[in-house]
């Protein structure tokens, strides 16, 4: 069987010339690093920062964001000089095409339906939820039946994707004009909350630091870290061991830089412009994350922290209730910015996927007016919205948080794995002492992955293994690579 077939750079690069599947090359430096920004600001700084301190880390929280910081970084380098070299549509999709063949790249597209769909959606409704409770807030409260867990139909949900699916529609500067005034107003929120919030901080919210370990209900069974199984150690949450399985959740908040990536074929100098990108969206989101985490904790003793709305909360606590509306204000604002990346990573992705006809290939045919995969993004649209307004997701920040790690491993090995194979390829942007950063970026995403519980693990699989039935069921027959498998 021919799956670990490969497809060469040469051809990726030839296949964005195709006149019907062409994207238009739009975006600056600037214009990905406020994508970046714009996807990984949001549940993680608004959300998982009270919920992972309170439950997991304590006031070390902020050293959990340091620690996935750190993994993100050693793989954003692996991510820039792929990205520089394959300019093309897909992200780890593609990179996975061009090393390790035509199965794992399908492994890893559908990996990232996990990442990116499921992660617009979920956001979505975190974004209604907002909504519902601001609208409340003035006077105006939604029915129960179109709003909130009981609703028969999640309608705030479905309205905001369906509007960001038609921004995205209508050209990609015009998604990223409107997300610069969302990113603006959201970071300035943020620097807000660090601000005002250090006139509240009391130091003695700060002891102890690391907190002892402890055995929590919610670290039993098959919700505690695989890590901690597989080697018999008694489940906890705090300590050392709990910054780290904190690291684990709080990932979910730097998803998104990678999506800088997935716009590389959209850009006018991708092998300049698209490593800016990442590191500038990355650094700038790390540092707000400690930051804003020290604040938060520095405000309120760990313990009492809110896990729905902790920073607006710990503003009520110390009697700044407009600081709180505020602050609502920016998490809308935020919310809004990741629901529209995350639907451009994912048409992005799928956008290469059915290029190569590994999915209905009619679905990358680019709008010829706008410019954009326009019936894809339509498409996507309608799922995500479907999914937004009738499903309810339990413990999804997880479930995502394994497909982008996983992802993060694959473009990790498919580094090294170029070097090898095509060491006479240009590359604009080169990842420093290979093969060592990217092994040290492959087993920092691994551990991250086991600080994962059991649970996390069975839906990994399962999702992986349905993926692995649509391939044969379909790509397999229908690939361009695998013309002669259909007589083509």
């Amino acid at each position: 069987m021919d799956i670990f077939r490969t497809k060469s750079v040469e051809q990726s690069i030839r296949d964005t010339e195709d006149p019907e599947h062409r994207l238009r090359k739009r975006l600056t430096a600037l214009d990905l690093t406020v994508f970046g920004i714009g996807v990984i600001i949001g549940t993680g700084i608004f959300v998982l920062t009270g919920q992972v301190a309170k439950e997991t880390a304590g006031p070390a929280v902020a050293l959990s964001f340091v620690v996935a910081g750190v993994v993100c970084g050693l793989a954003a380098l692996c991510y820039a000089e792929f990205a520089s070299t394959i300019p093309v549509a897909g992200s780890a999709y593609t990179f996975a095409f061009a090393t390790l063949g035509e199965f794992p790249a399908w492994v890893i597209g559908w990996d990232l339906i996990l990442e990116l769909a499921l992660a617009a959606a979920v956001v979505a409704v975190g974004w209604a939820g907002y909504f519902a409770s601001m609208l409340e807030s003035i006077g105006i409260p939604l029915p129960a039946a179109i709003a909130g867990d009981e609703a028969v139909v999640n309608l705030p949900a479905v309205i905001i994707v369906a509007i960001l699916t038609a921004v995205l529609v209508a050209g990609i500067k015009l998604s990223s004009r409107v997300n610069l005034i969302l990113v603006i107003t959201k970071v300035a929120v943020v620097l807000v909350v660090i601000v005002a919030g250090l006139f509240f901080v009391k130091a003695a919210n700060y002891t102890p630091f690391i907190p002892d370990p402890v055995s929590t209900p919610g670290v039993e069974g098959v919700k505690a870290p695989l890590f901690q199984v597989l080697f018999g150690i008694t489940p906890v949450a705090f300590g050392v061991l709990g910054i780290f399985s904190a690291a684990a959740i709080v990932f979910f908040a730097f998803i998104g830089f990678d999506i800088v990536a997935t716009a590389a074929e959209e850009t006018i100098e991708p092998q300049k412009d698209v490593p800016r990108g990442i590191f500038g969206s990355l650094a700038i989101c790390t540092v707000l994350y400690v930051a804003v985490s020290l604040v938060v904790v520095g405000m309120q003793n760990y313990t009492r922290l809110s896990t729905s709305a902790p920073l607006s909360d710990a503003f009520i606590a110390v009697g700044q209730d407009w600081l709180a509306t505020i602050i609502s204000l920016g998490a809308l604002a935020g919310l809004t910015t990741v629901v529209l990346v995350l639907l451009l990573g994912q048409t992005r992705v799928l956008f290469a996927m059915s290029r190569d006809g590994l999915v209905p290939r009619t679905l990358s045919r680019v709008h010829p007016r706008f410019g954009t995969p326009a019936k894809l993004t339509v498409v996507i649209g309608v799922v995500t919205m479907a999914l937004a307004g009738f499903v309810s997701f339990g413990e999804l920040a997880e479930l995502v948080n394994i497909g982008t790690l996983f992802a993060f491993v694959v473009v990790s090995i498919g580094v090294w794995v170029l070097r090898r194979t095509r060491p006479d390829l240009p590359r604009a942007f080169r990842v420093p002492l290979v093969p060592l950063l990217p092994i040290l970026s492959v087993l920092a995403c691994l551990y991250l992955m086991l600080n994962l519980p059991v649970e996390t693990w069975l839906r990994f699989v399962i999702w992986m293994v349905l993926g692995v039935l649509v391939y044969f069921g379909y790509g397999y027959r229908h690939s361009r690579t695998g013309g002669a498998r259909t007589g083509r």
